[in-house]
């Protein structure tokens, strides 16, 4: 199934910074899947041993920061969590939560629970696509499955909008706002800072699993939050794609005069914490079990933590988050963060059932029917936000 990211760029960026005097954006397929290589091959000679990947980790890490504008990372301002509309399911309950990440600048989402629950638990955020359409984004069927799942399996999970998608779209903010990158990365901070509120949630148990521009979103956090626990990114590890839309790839945090790097080394900085890379054959991370997957191997050996790096790859397939890139996750998740499966795993087949869970209609997943709701401090739709 291919996705419907339609506007994905596929060229080049031939320009450079010392050219145009402007930085330096890698988007799509910048380079060559055979530059890629190269590229690798010379990110790997500027380490040797642990001592010298961390220094490297740390200039990777600041880079990415200082491109998307958060270095140094703005003042925690308060959340003002509004949770609301609890609804109760088969082994799992869904709420409408929502934040200000930025004072006035809200982050909308769904708020999954398990039904009943003993102790703390862990935490996961689940970061959408760009898929399109009256169900897009975290509306999406799939989405809806993952988190019920995880839910069921005694985590407390938060499904959260893009920029301009969802309860984003549905108040008037578009994707094309310029600040996306900057929006989003720190929204996916706060919403860590935001699940840490939670009296049910084990902060020591943090994870994040998206798709497509969920998966930039799921490394890009794993990099510049060490909070993260677990990390897996879906169909979006790729040397030579270096995501096409500009909340991937339009600020300058994959190139500039003192360093290059690309998303496998993005991905590289969750060691040695557990990270599952999900790849396919039908899209720009076909190659990960050859180029991107030994790359990122190489670093977890520098911690003797290769057995917390794994790869499930489904040559067959194309780009998504589909059942059968859910079932390679979900034991992933039930490993590393000590979820119960009980109820869920069919231990005749090793699948997990979803049949259980219950596909909301959009309208009843809104955080907020029109602005006239919300909050009347809440920023104008297209508002620059302050960082200040």
């Amino acid at each position: 199934m291919k996705h419907p990211l339609l506007f994905v760029v596929l060229f080049v960026v031939s320009t450079t910074a010392q050219e145009t005097g402007k930085p330096t954006l890698c988007v799509g397929r910048y380079q060559s899947e055979a530059d890629a290589v190269k590229q690798l091959a010379r990110l790997s000679k500027t380490h040797a041993n642990l001592a010298q990947w961390k220094a490297r980790a740390a200039a990777v890490r600041e880079q990415i920061l200082t491109g998307a504008k958060l270095n140094p990372l703005p003042r925690r301002t308060p959340l003002n969590p509004i949770i609301k509309d609890k609804r109760s399911y088969n082994g799992y309950t869904v709420e409408s939560a929502s934040f200000e990440a930025r004072p006035g600048f809200f982050v909308y989402g769904s708020l999954y629970r398990p039904q009943s629950s003993k102790g703390s638990c862990p935490g996961i955020l689940c970061p959408h696509g760009h898929a399109r359409g009256p169900e897009g984004g975290r509306l999406r069927p799939d989405q809806q499955h993952r988190c019920a799942t995880l839910a069921r399996m005694g985590a407390v999970v938060f499904s959260y909008d893009m920029v301009g998608f969802g309860d984003s779209l549905h108040l008037g903010w578009n994707h094309q706002h310029k600040q996306a990158l900057t929006l989003q990365t720190w929204s996916s901070i706060r919403a860590l800072d935001f699940l840490e509120t939670l009296p049910d949630v084990d902060k020591k148990r943090l994870a994040v699993t998206g798709c497509s521009g969920g998966g930039t979103q799921t490394f890009l956090l794993t990099a510049v939050d060490d909070r993260v626990a677990v990390s897996v990114p879906v169909v979006m590890v790729s040397a030579h794609f270096f995501g096409g839309c500009h909340c991937e790839s339009g600020m300058p945090i994959h190139k500039t005069a003192k360093l290059e790097t690309n998303n496998a080394e993005f991905a590289a900085l969750a060691a040695p914490r557990p990270l599952q890379l999900i790849s396919v054959g039908g899209d720009w991370t076909k190659n990960t079990p050859k180029v991107e997957y030994p790359f990122i191997q190489s670093i977890y050996k520098y911690f003797d933590a290769e057995g917390n790096v794994e790869n499930a790859h489904f040559a067959g397939e194309g780009h998504g988050y589909q059942l059968s890139k859910r079932q390679a996750m979900y034991p992933f998740m039930v490993k590393h963060l000590g979820l119960d499966p009980k109820g869920v795993l069919d231990k005749t087949t090793g699948s997990y059932d979803e049949s259980k869970n219950t596909i909301e209609t959009p309208k009843r997943m809104h955080n907020f029917n029109s602005l006239k709701e919300m909050p009347r401090h809440a920023l104008k739709p297209g508002t620059i936000v302050s960082f200040k």
